[in-house]
């Protein structure tokens, strides 16, 4: 399986679900577009596998700016092609990091969420809380729908707002997948444990 992880804004913690995903399906990791090159997602998750099941794709375009892809990539003279977003050689399964939220453009024409319709992913949107969010969410999840795009559930990142996510979830029929709290660091263990957690909803 394929699953691509998307969210409601730039920092809501796709690259701590992605580390979480990937150690608790023993799954590849692969974030087709970097922005940025100083905290490069692919760094991060690295540092937090302790397994030697998976491995770690090389982008399809690693930019230096840590702005928006098309932004960042006009900036070095570059055009995103999303038919050079092509599908790493693997047999395993593979979690697919998007970047930014779902309407984030890679160029004039094609948006972060048109990555997961090419390489037909199963959506994993992560929703974290703050004033907005439920806007933010239910704009995202309307999309979505718009799209036709199959979603495996909803992941929530931050303090707990029972009234917020149960009325995300209600508006959308997605499932919670998961619901990660603040931790004082982030660490292998920290993966690990929420790896465990993910599989109490991830078939029900």
């Amino acid at each position: 399986m394929v699953y691509f992880v998307t969210s409601i804004h730039t920092d809501s913690g796709k690259t701590l679900v992605s580390a979480i995903l990937t150690h608790a399906l023993q799954a590849d990791y692969w974030k087709p577009v970097q922005c940025g090159i100083e905290q490069r997602d692919f760094d991060t998750v690295k540092s937090l596998m302790s397994n030697n099941h998976c491995m770690l794709h090389e982008e399809a375009y690693l930019l230096k700016a840590p702005m928006s892809p098309h932004a960042a990539a006009e900036k070095e003279g570059v055009k995103i092609d999303l038919k050079q977003v092509n599908l790493p050689d693997t047999d395993n399964d593979l979690v697919v990091e998007g970047a930014g939220g779902v309407m984030v453009p890679l160029n004039e024409k094609d948006f972060v969420i048109d990555i997961a319709a090419k390489i037909n992913a199963e959506i994993i949107l992560v929703s974290n809380i703050y004033l907005g969010s439920i806007n933010h969410t239910l704009l995202t999840i309307n999309e979505l729908k718009r799209r036709n795009l199959i979603v495996k559930g909803i992941i929530f990142n931050g303090m707990e707002n029972k009234d917020t996510e149960d009325f995300i979830l209600k508006y959308s029929g997605y499932k919670c997948l998961l619901k990660i709290r603040p931790e004082k660091e982030v660490s292998e263990e920290m993966i690990a444990k929420y790896a465990v957690k993910l599989f109490e909803n991830w078939d029900n």
